[in-house]
């Protein structure tokens, strides 16, 4: 079977690499991505990792700036005659005269149980939400944005703790699985996609910075959700100073003892020993486990309070500027 892969990051890595397997029934003719970009904190240029990967094997790549304006990438993906599109978290939306060039279709794996978190950022905001389950599904696709048809799905349990950066690479792996599994049964004609229903369906948007502000009226459940979704992104003010909250304990599991108070939301109210801090929420107390100062490396809470930037007592603030 003669695939063109499309896509980007790391969570597309598992299923071009599984497809690029010695012995693999499929045969990877091209790559498209996303042009290099700066990452990074000193903001270097730096290919895609799809990209090291199929040059790797010798496979012709393409990164278009914007895929449907690209008339010499749309010809030449047009002669790869190929039998279906793969797509992976590609980062553009395909025109359709694209969705209607491999014989067999375009097929997508998406990081959610469709019609459930359609969008960019379906793994964070499912933890983000509280959800305990979640999954991948293959899709035909069409012009929608992860509207077409269903072809299989995968569940996977969230664990209380476990946060979208832990996540996504078991949702990848899972999803490269279940796509050799649907291009299999592509081929054979023992696929019938099912049309999802609109009405079910929920959405999982860009994330933006409002997204990373910690709301201290807030539950310490919400809160707890927040973090663990978009670690290592979260923050607030401690002293004017911009902190980011990196890890957090799940409050099910770690309720504080009962001779800590409540505390105003915000407030550090009390310490669990070589763990980190109680900080009182709109609802509950939420343990914080890890945190970063401005310009520091992320550390332990706890190494924080042995040297003095958290103390018992001290307020967590809104930013003047989120």
């Amino acid at each position: 079977m003669r695939v063109v892969f499309f896509g980007t990051p790391e969570f597309a890595l598992p299923s071009l690499r599984i497809l690029l397997q010695p012995q693999s029934p499929f045969e990877v003719v091209g790559l498209v991505c996303q042009p290099d970009r700066p990452q990074g904190r000193g903001q270097k240029v730096l290919p895609p990792a799809t990209k090291v990967l199929a040059q790797a094997h010798g496979i012709p790549v393409w990164q278009p700036v914007r895929l449907r304006r690209d008339a010499e990438v749309l010809a030449a993906l047009q002669a790869l005659a190929a039998d279906v599109f793969v797509v992976v978290a590609y980062g553009q939306i395909l025109p359709l005269t694209v969705l209607q060039m491999p014989k067999l279709g375009c097929v997508n794996v998406h990081g959610s149980l469709l019609p459930a978190y359609r969008g960019a950022a379906p793994i964070q905001w499912a933890i983000a939400n509280g959800e305990t389950e979640t999954g991948v599904t293959t899709m035909l696709m069409d012009e929608g944005m992860d509207t077409g048809a269903i072809l299989l799905q995968a569940k996977l349990p969230i664990g209380p703790e476990q946060t979208s950066l832990e996540l996504a690479p078991q949702l990848a792996q899972l999803g490269a699985e279940l796509l050799v599994e649907t291009l299999l049964k592509l081929e054979k004609g023992e696929l019938t996609p099912i049309p999802q229903d609109g009405s079910q369906a929920t959405y999982a948007p860009l994330l933006k910075k409002p997204d990373f502000h910690l709301d201290w009226q807030r539950s310490a459940q919400a809160l707890h959700n927040q973090i663990r979704a978009f670690s290592p992104d979260c923050f607030t003010s401690l002293r004017g100073q911009r902190i980011k909250i990196v890890r957090s304990a799940s409050p099910q599991l770690h309720s504080p003892p009962p001779e800590i108070p409540q505390g105003s939301p915000g407030e550090v109210v009390g310490l669990a020993r070589g763990e980190g801090i109680y900080v009182a929420t709109g609802e509950g107390s939420l343990l914080i486990r890890r945190a970063q100062l401005p310009g520091r490396k992320e550390q332990s809470a706890w190494d924080l309070v042995n040297g003095g930037q958290l103390k018992v007592g001290m307020r967590f603030e809104p930013l003047p500027d989120s």
